[in-house]
């Protein structure tokens, strides 16, 4: 679950319309699996925010789908078969994009709030 300082539940909602940044954001740092892209966005929010299983594969299919990440089969021998997913340029130029327009819209918010 998801909580404010104030221990406060904090609408996943608030977040699910940036899955799609975030995930581009992680990617931009390397090739990552399904698993692995849930871990850190759970530890790099410091345990408060869960990217639902869904969620996240409905954002994969449709960056792939879109051209913004591609995907490919790990080698067998690390374990269980797993299939990494890839930023592309243009999945690049879009979370710079994104970026930009999250950080406008924060500082109009911050001014509203």
């Amino acid at each position: 679950m998801l909580y404010c300082m104030a221990d406060r539940k904090l609408s996943a909602d608030l977040l699910r319309g940036h899955t799609d940044t975030i995930v581009l954001r992680l990617l931009t740092d390397g090739d990552k699996y399904g698993y692995e892209i849930t871990k850190l966005v759970f530890d790099n929010s410091d345990q408060l925010y869960e990217l639902k299983e869904a969620t996240l594969y409905s954002s994969l299919k449709r960056l792939e789908k879109d051209g913004f990440i591609t995907s490919y089969w790990g080698d067998e021998s690390q374990g269980g078969r797993r299939k990494y997913y890839s930023v592309t340029a243009l999945g690049r130029d879009l979370y710079h994009d994104n970026k930009r327009n999250w950080e406008y819209a924060k500082q109009i918010i911050d001014r509203l709030v």
